[in-house]
């Protein structure tokens, strides 16, 4: 069931009832992750975190619940407001966890792939720089669009004299699929300034050791979706996470602001 709460180019906001089971539960950061149905008229079945604003909930929830829960749709987020625990299930498939997600502080995960131009790019490379990094697909049905906008407001913020200093990299889950001239027009499509943003790809077993390395997921179901965590990574000029960004509830000034700190820094 959904239900239209407003209208409007975007102000849009619908609530569905989902059933799902609990796999991760994260206080700390506002989520859970969630094996949910599909949702019909917004996405499959498939496995990704949520962000929950209250912190009650998230106390009462655990992993292995059987719950039905009201998600807020807009166009800039997904938001669970309510759930209900219905029952158990234990085991089940693989699913991603937050907790095995590479933390702050630590060193980012060193890696080489291909750009929307299909030329060799390293993480190496952007040493110096503030990186912005996260991961999506192109025929991503959920949260990739909305992560993509979000980004895309972060760098049409970026003062113009701290923009050198500062890069975005989006690495493909789905590189069977998504090649470089795939990512070049999926990016073109959605006015990315490619200049200071580079959309990568490789071989498949290249890209999954990137994603094991970072702790984002993937696994690929058999309708094609890929089950993944929707986390951003801010990596300063000496190649460290300085702040990890889970889901999508954040605020693209805050980010930006995060960014010039962290290229000023650098400089």
């Amino acid at each position: 069931m959904v239900l239209l709460l407003a209208c409007g180019p975007s102000s849009e906001v619908r609530v569905y009832s989902v059933r799902g089971v609990v796999r991760d539960v994260q206080p700390e950061l506002g989520q859970v992750v969630v094996a949910h149905e599909e949702i019909p008229g917004l996405m499959p079945a498939m496995t990704m975190n949520f962000d929950v604003a209250d912190a009650g909930l998230l106390e009462r929830l655990a992993p292995d619940q059987v719950i039905e829960f009201e998600l807020e749709v807009t166009p800039k987020r997904y938001r669970i407001l309510a759930a209900r625990v219905r029952g158990e299930a234990f085991g089940g498939p693989e699913a991603p966890r937050l907790a095995g997600v590479v933390v702050e502080r630590e060193p980012a995960p060193a890696f080489q792939l291909l750009d929307q131009d299909g030329r060799p790019l390293a993480l190496a490379h952007q040493a110096g720089k503030a990186v912005l990094l996260d991961f999506v697909y192109t025929r991503c049905p959920g949260p990739c669009p909305i992560l993509t906008g979000l980004l895309l407001d972060v760098q049409r913020q970026l003062p113009d004299a701290i923009r050198p200093r500062i890069h975005f990299l989006s690495v493909s889950l789905d590189p069977a699929h998504d090649t470089p001239a795939v990512l070049r027009d999926w990016a073109q499509a959605r006015g990315l300034d490619l200049a200071r943003w580079s959309l990568l790809t490789g071989s498949v077993p290249e890209v999954e050791a990137v994603l094991k390395e970072y702790g984002v997921g993937s696994v690929r179901q058999p309708g094609g979706e890929i089950d993944h965590l929707v986390v951003t990574f801010l990596i300063d000029g000496e190649g460290r996470i300085a702040r990890r960004y889970v889901g999508l509830d954040h605020e693209p000034a805050r980010i930006a602001a995060d960014l010039v700190r962290v290229a000023g820094a650098g400089s």
